[in-house]
């Protein structure tokens, strides 16, 4: 392993130290915090990125420290982000039915079609609505992240039918949001129809998970470099 790169773990693994663990709120159970660990990405980037480069003026260990900082603050500063947007996104969503998945710095809103939509409609129910005033009075908090919006179905009669209502509801979320206050320029809607389920279509529970709209907020990290 070279020298610049046995730098990196240690460098890591100190950042790692520091808040590494939280208390859900809502479990009680300890979890990793993804501050720490967007930290730890940072600094581990930050020493490799440091250590490359530079004139030879300063000592590539030197470079490594400096990157490594720079990157840890970088990286802490997104998941310190997400952390308190996830945190009001729970509480607001709390009893509507949307769950709410941290993937890394990605915060995912799952919004099943039974508390979403009517049968076979594209139509925003009432508590949907109400549940979408909520989410976009948080979005509007915390305008650094895009929002991804992808509509999908199960595989229940004709596949073109699927996609485009797949789009449609997508849509009529994205559309929401915008008319609630979220800029439109964060927004991105997709349908995929059929072709991403997250469970059996074999079964009614399945296919009862396959339709859904997922609310994907994806940090913009240009926003957060120094």
């Amino acid at each position: 392993m070279s020298r610049p790169y046995r730098l990196i773990a240690p460098l890591a693994a100190a950042v790692l130290l520091v808040g590494c663990t939280t208390t859900d709120p809502y479990t009680g159970q300890t979890q990793r915090s993804q501050t720490g660990t967007g930290a730890a990405i940072g600094a581990a980037v930050g020493a490799a990125a440091g250590a490359l480069s530079g004139d030879g003026s300063t000592s590539r260990r030197d470079r490594a420290l400096i990157g490594a900082a720079v990157g840890a603050a970088a990286g802490g500063g997104i998941g310190a982000y997400m952390d308190r947007q996830e945190e009001q996104l729970r509480q607001s969503t709390q009893g509507t039915g949307i769950g709410v998945d941290r993937r890394g710095d990605d915060i995912v809103l799952n919004m099943p079609s039974e508390v979403t939509f009517g049968f076979d409609s594209s139509e925003l129910t009432t508590s949907a609505r109400s549940a979408l005033n909520d989410v976009s009075a948080v979005l509007q908090q915390y305008p650094d992240t895009r929002v991804n919006i992808a509509g999908h179905t199960d595989s229940t009669g004709d596949a073109a039918y699927n996609q485009r209502l797949s789009e449609q509801r997508a849509q009529s979320v994205g559309n929401y949001l915008a008319q609630s206050g979220v800029s439109g320029g964060r927004l991105n809607m997709t349908g995929y129809g059929e072709n991403q389920p997250v469970a059996s279509n074999a079964t009614e529970q399945g296919r009862a998970q396959n339709r859904r709209v997922e609310v994907t907020l994806t940090p913009i990290e240009s926003r957060f470099q120094q």
